[in-house]
């Protein structure tokens, strides 16, 4: 049995500090191998490791400085042979993670958070993204999953797309706008405000436009464009200003009390968000479970999002 120096020490120090016995269950060899394999190392050297004859074993001073220089190479060693185990398990190793702006702000980096009290030698690399950046961004191996709504087509053979929440839209505004006084709400009624536009590539901007031809209206004043979700919202609240966002969104922040729907029946976008990977390269252990931690959460909210939804009473 050949062994190289490094390993040499390494035996040398845990039949020092523990006994033959020892060094035998933790190096995985027979005792009468760890026996041979520290002869050899006294006939290399020409100096004795241990004491002759002490039971149990003594090391020499020389066997004392190899055993100190081995004990640091094991520590690395198990150190390095528990990080490849924690990594395998999913409880270390890199996570990135893409998705459309507005819901990985409301929901997405909250279970991040929840993902991390559990894993917190998880790293995660959040950045954001349309479906077209997001997907091309799997394909080239520079994001590991995308949070991202799709429509009726197939993602491709080269994605795995696992749904999690319909998409539905909402008209909306700040908790006391007056739209909300009305007892009877009309189309019309929403060219008296000024609205906010989505951010540019988002598909709540293409929604947009296609409520407004399919509720007969030219075009309503953009006052505000290119917000984030917490501007928009900030923006919202100071204003009578109207946008479009999608009940998902407006329900995560229903405890705010800072932005209401505004009960409008609008046409409704043939979406469903969900998690989309690459399927041509398998996930690391703790990308799965971050994709499974996601599936999870979203299996016990949809049900309370749509519950929210059919307490809504839409008017036309």
């Amino acid at each position: 049995m050949k062994f190289d120096e490094r390993h040499l020490v390494q035996i040398a120090a845990v039949v020092a500090y523990g006994g033959v016995t020892e060094a035998a269950r933790e190096l995985g060899l027979s005792q009468p191998a760890i026996s041979r394999t520290i002869a050899m190392i006294e006939r290399r050297l020409g100096e004795p490791l241990f004491v002759k004859g002490r039971r149990p074993l003594r090391p020499t001073p020389l066997g004392e400085l190899i055993a100190k220089h081995g004990e640091v190479i094991l520590r690395a060693s198990r150190k390095v042979s528990e990080n490849i185990a924690s990594y395998r398990q999913g409880s270390t190793g890199v996570v990135r993670i893409g998705g459309v702006p507005y819901f990985m702000d409301a929901f997405i980096s909250g279970m991040i958070a929840s993902f991390q009290v559990q894993h917190p030698d998880v790293r995660v690399d959040q950045s954001y993204g349309h479906f077209s950046e997001l997907s091309a961004q799997l394909e080239s191996d520079q994001i590991d999953l995308a949070i991202t709504p799709m429509g009726t087509s197939d993602p491709g053979e080269n994605l795995h797309f696992v749904p999690l929440l319909p998409a539905r839209n909402v008209v909306t505004g700040r908790s006391r706008h007056p739209l909300l006084a009305k007892r009877i709400l009309a189309t019309t009624d929403v060219l008296f405000y000024p609205w906010v536009a989505p951010l540019p590539g988002s598909p709540l901007l293409l929604d947009l436009h296609s409520i407004l031809l399919t509720l007969g209206i030219d075009e309503v004043a953009i006052r505000y464009s290119g917000g984030s979700l917490m501007s928009v919202c900030n923006y919202i609240t100071k204003t009578d200003a109207l946008a479009i966002l999608p009940h998902s969104v407006v329900f995560s922040m229903r405890h705010e009390n800072r932005i209401a729907i505004i009960p409008l029946d609008i046409p409704q976008p043939k979406r469903i968000i969900g998690i989309l990977s690459s399927a041509a390269a398998p996930m690391n252990a703790a990308v799965q479970r971050m994709s499974d931690h996601i599936a999870r959460e979203f299996a016990s909210l949809s049900e309370a999002i749509q519950r929210h939804e059919r307490s809504l009473v839409w008017g036309h």
